[in-house]
């Protein structure tokens, strides 16, 4: 195999373009526990970084109405609000160790999941919408043989 040019390689940040930056980064302060970190400004458009300790930093940055980009599932002509399409769809998937109650908090907040297990049974999945229509995933930890 050949030698890979990048040395080093680790996730830095992932970003979301939204309309409403503040929504957005209000839900991922409330269910994933992200923390709001200085932002630079800009100027043509806003920005909210977030910052999960020891993973990586989530940057949402205000969507430019003239763009030609969808927003998200939600935004195209036929707009695919379903959990269950997300295994194989775009996803950002994260960990937990309180799985259980962390799924049961998610019901208690009217917010639509579709649950599933790897072919082993070892790690529980389910699949959910943010605010904009961006898929994700959370995985139980596997446990520990």
């Amino acid at each position: 195999m050949a030698a890979s040019v990048a040395k080093g390689v680790s996730l830095n940040h992932i970003s979301r373009e939204s309309s409403d930056i503040r929504r957005l980064a209000n839900f991922y302060k409330e269910i994933f526990g992200f923390d709001e970190i200085e932002s630079p400004e800009f100027g043509e458009f806003k920005v909210i970084w977030l910052n999960l300790a020891s993973a990586f930093q989530l940057h949402l940055i205000e969507r430019n109405p003239s763009t030609k980009l969808p927003e998200g599932p939600w935004s195209a002509t036929a707009p695919v609000a379903d959990p269950s399409h997300l295994p194989r769809g775009h996803h950002i998937c994260f960990s937990v160790s309180n799985f259980d109650s962390f799924v049961r908090n998610l019901q208690e907040k009217g917010i639509q999941i579709f649950e599933r297990s790897l072919p082993n049974r070892k790690v529980k999945q389910i699949f959910f919408f943010d605010p904009d229509g961006n898929g994700l995933e959370v995985a139980s930890l596997a446990p520990k043989e």
